[in-house]
């Protein structure tokens, strides 16, 4: 019995780190054929080996990028753009967030019923209305334009989703502060901020990847190669007429470390906010 035993444990394991195997080739071989790609020799896709960096290294396509391109102004221009919409929605949505959290006022529940309606049609829904908006407000072909786009579409759910949080918190922290004659507004900068670190770490780290990885309205709103996102700059490399995947992982890869510096900076605040704990109901 003992023997079976065994031999039915080893198969167990056997099957499950196959399957841990192949999930994990799954994920990883597109990434590893992606950075793979951005040191082949080649242009086309085509031409490259199966067998990722099989065809040699080279560095040609970073130079390509840097040289005979607007890359770096494609890449200004998305860093601007991804750093305005992380700051404004963090203010916007954390301030509502406290605003419903704290206070009761008339037509509350309808306000946060209107928000979670907004948020469950999808964005194209409202193209048509978005259009003539910017186009009434002359932000055509402006980095405001966009920002002001990712704005609005990111408060409904991440007030939502700061103001679910901040519900845990305890009202007597708020009593406490009143107690000591702080404002409304320091409670909120001084008290509930540092508690609710977390989940504003949470929304800066969303609403900064946003903006890296769309393509539609960037398309829709930015008309001109100056003021083009690195998402439709690098869509260039990969259109009808041109078949250069290799300068479009050379350009997806350096993408990566903005996001790589910014994951590593909110995950030690992160992690020491949810070490530092707080009072919660």
């Amino acid at each position: 019995m003992k023997k079976n035993f065994s031999a039915g444990e080893t198969l167990s394991q056997a099957v499950t780190y196959i399957i841990f195997i192949l999930i994990s080739f799954l994920v990883f071989y597109p990434l590893v054929y992606t950075v793979s790609g951005a040191f082949s020799p080649g242009n086309g896709i085509a031409a490259m080996n199966i067998v990722p960096f099989k065809d040699g290294f080279t560095v040609k396509h970073f130079t390509y990028l840097f040289t005979q391109t607007q890359y770096w102004l494609w890449f200004s221009n998305t860093l601007v753009i991804a750093l305005w919409t992380t700051v404004l929605t963090v203010i916007i949505s954390s301030v509502s967030a406290y605003v419903f959290s704290r206070f009761k006022f008339v037509f509350k529940k309808s306000l946060m019923m209107s928000l979670l309606i907004l948020q469950v049609f999808p964005s194209f829904v409202g193209m048509i209305a978005i259009y003539v908006i910017i186009l009434r407000l002359n932000l055509f072909n402006h980095l405001w334009g966009l920002i002001l786009v990712y704005v609005a579409g990111n408060i409904p759910y991440n007030t939502w989703m700061v103001k679910s949080y901040m519900d845990t918190v305890s009202k007597n922290l708020d009593e406490a502060a009143r107690i000591d004659g702080a404002s409304h507004f320091r409670t909120y900068l001084t008290i509930i901020l540092p508690v609710c670190r977390p989940i504003i770490t949470f929304l800066a780290i969303t609403s900064f990847t946003g903006p890296w990885m769309d393509f539609i309205f960037p398309k829709m709103i930015l008309r001109t190669p100056e003021k083009q996102t690195l998402a439709l700059g690098l869509f260039s490399f990969v259109s009808d007429k041109k078949n250069e995947f290799t300068n479009f992982a050379a350009g997806s890869l350096i993408i990566a470390i903005p996001f790589v510096i910014f994951f590593l900076l909110t995950q030690k605040a992160m992690i020491k906010s949810l070490g530092g704990g707080a009072v919660k109901e």
